[in-house]
């Protein structure tokens, strides 16, 4: 198998963990928005497994396809907001893909550029939503910080305190990245 069909195949994987951990809402808020278990971690990994070209093209598939399954339509530049760019910010865990704690350090960064993008979106788009009196911005931080943050804060504390996970996961990256994966060994 080539190379970059490996990595196509390892971040449609990744993806289609995103949308089945993504359809299992923890909670959610009333005007979008939910705390997922672990559905931006796995849109997060193919940057870590591969670098940021994989991963923000892997972000942007799964919020191209998040938008498919369940559609929120004001606008196309609110949907390349809240789809495209926010979702694609998942793949900024490329940027430290070759540093020490680069999981860490790149899923952090990961979930602040789609924060970012999710309060541009919220300012822009849904500031009638803010109480009487409250400034847009403030009101769009706090309610897309409480469960883009929420989830992150849950995601980081399993994968660093569950060291099992965490070494599954370096296991997966050593995996994707390997030249040729050995056949099996057993004896017939």
């Amino acid at each position: 198998m080539s190379k970059n069909i490996r990595k196509l195949v390892y971040c449609a994987v990744c993806i289609a963990l995103s949308v089945v951990t993504g359809s299992l809402t923890l909670f959610e808020l009333p005007n979008g928005g939910a705390i997922t278990p672990f559905s931006m971690l796995f849109a997060s990994l193919p940057g870590f497994f591969f670098g940021p070209y994989w991963g923000i093209f892997s972000g942007i598939a799964y919020g191209i396809l998040s938008f498919v399954l369940k559609p929120y339509f004001l606008s196309v530049i609110q949907v390349i907001c809240d789809y495209v760019l926010a979702f694609g910010a998942l793949g900024l865990t490329g940027f430290f893909y070759k540093k020490n704690h680069g999981l860490f350090m790149g899923y952090t960064a990961a979930c602040i550029g789609r924060f970012v993008f999710a309060v541009i979106s919220g300012v822009a788009f849904f500031a009638d939503y803010a109480p009487a009196g409250m400034n847009p911005l403030v009101y769009s931080m706090g309610y897309n910080g409480s469960y883009i943050f929420s989830e992150a804060i849950i995601t980081l504390l399993v994968v660093w305190r569950v060291k099992p996970v965490y070494h599954a996961i370096q296991h997966i990256r050593m995996l994707a990245n390997e030249d040729a994966v050995p056949a099996a060994t057993a004896k017939i």
